[in-house]
């Protein structure tokens, strides 16, 4: 697993996937523009609706559930980066946020 910047996370995504991997009520305060929800409890029944062809921006609030999903999604095969500091470090750093869909 790779830690990317938020920097490296806003830039990847029209080439690559962003995935939230908060709860329904943290996704409520905002999330990276482009980004799919995800719950961390759903990735294994949802693994079809990733891309291995495309990298893998895992997001979750502070790096610690997006790292343990992005080291289970590189165990399978995907090209996977997790988010260093998470949603807390995108809000410090003033980065656009918008609403769930």
């Amino acid at each position: 697993m790779i830690e990317a910047t938020t920097a490296q996370t806003a830039a990847a995504g029209e080439t690559a996937q962003v995935i939230d991997v908060r709860e329904d009520f943290e996704v409520a305060e905002g999330m990276v523009p482009g980004a799919r929800h995800i719950p961390m409890g759903q990735i294994p029944s949802r693994l079809d609706e990733l891309d291995k062809a495309r990298p893998v921006y895992v997001v979750c609030r502070s790096g610690n559930r997006s790292g343990r999903v992005a080291e289970a999604l590189g165990s399978l095969g995907f090209e996977v980066y997790s988010m260093a500091g998470g949603m807390m470090q995108w809000h410090d750093e003033g980065r656009p946020v918008v609403s769930p869909a």
